[in-house]
């Protein structure tokens, strides 16, 4: 068109055009010239890996992004769940392995035979023969070890009139051992006929004799031996006699016992002694020390405050 109104319209259509074109020749010379959009703004150019990891769904990224040593709470669960597991088999192995243990020590205590009773060993015997302690303790061989009842043995051996006192124990692997306490004798009695039987402390016949050795004095009594036993005069001559000195007890040849307080002692000397009962019986030998010197041929010390002498 002519005129100034279209002269006007078309410069104002060519500027317009020659605005949107160089508006968009960079994009298309950069396009067209390969140049990456980061690289003309100054940025490093990204590879194919970075580009793969870009690609990646976005919860692997975050998987990815979990610090080591921080695993999800199934994981943590399933952790769990296998230790527990690991310590009951553990518990069911050792209970398992326990009870073979013992069931091994059972067998070879009570099944075996390899420690069972083998042997009988007596000791301690002079009087009693061997072999009525071997009858009397009834152990019977082959008996496992561990089910010989000790007590019970020596309950019986102790039914022997000669013994006083028994010890039985275990010697492993085979043996039982009985270890024999004889009662020994402390006074003797007189029997007619001019033998004796011997006593011990507690009145029983520990055996018979034909003559009476040197300090073992006569029990002067009345009743006969074998009715002494558990006799309480009995027992105090038999404490006093273990009381005096050594030189004064040897020359005792007799004793007599009116009552448990009341021990008389004759010497062989003819010297009467009035010991009294057991009580204080170092405060009387040493009373008794002190008047021997004067000779005298009757001492009443059975209360040495007042000492007597005749």
């Amino acid at each position: 068109m002519s005129g100034s109104d279209g002269t006007d319209r078309d410069g104002e259509a060519s500027r317009s055009a020659a605005v949107d074109d160089a508006a968009m020749s960079p994009a298309l010379t950069d396009q067209d010239a390969g140049v990456d959009h980061g690289e003309a703004m100054g940025e490093r150019p990204v590879s194919p890996a970075g580009r793969r990891r870009a690609a990646r769904p976005r919860a692997q990224r975050r998987r990815a992004r979990v610090p080591r040593g921080r695993r999800p709470r199934a994981s943590r669960r399933r952790a769990r769940r296998a230790k527990a597991r690991s310590r009951r088999w553990l518990a069911v192995l050792l209970v398992l392995s326990a009870l073979g243990i013992a069931g091994g020590v059972t067998w070879a205590l009570l099944g075996s035979g390899l420690f069972a009773v083998r042997s009988v060993v007596v000791t301690g015997t002079r009087l009693v023969p061997e072999s009525e302690v071997l009858a009397v303790a009834n152990v019977q061989p082959g008996t496992p070890l561990i089910r010989v009842n000790t007590a019970r043995i020596a309950a019986r051996v102790l039914t022997i009139r000669l013994v006083l006192g028994v010890r039985v124990s275990t010697s492993w692997p085979n043996r039982v051992v009985i270890t024999v306490h004889e009662r020994t004798s402390a006074l003797a009695v007189a029997l007619p006929g001019g033998h004796f039987d011997l006593i011990d402390a507690d009145g029983v016949v520990v055996q018979s004799a034909a003559t009476r050795r040197r300090g073992l004095p006569l029990y002067t009594t009345t009743a006969a031996a074998s009715a002494l036993r558990g006799d309480p005069d009995v027992a105090a001559a038999a404490a006093v006699l273990g009381e005096l000195p050594a030189s004064l007890r040897l020359s005792v040849t007799s004793v007599t016992v009116p009552s448990p307080d009341q021990v008389t002692l004759q010497l062989s000397s003819g010297v009467t002694i009035v010991w009294g009962g057991t009580d204080d019986p170092a405060a009387k030998a040493k009373e008794l020390a002190i008047l021997m010197p004067t000779h005298a041929h009757y001492y009443d010390v059975s209360s040495p405050a007042t000492a007597v002498t005749n």
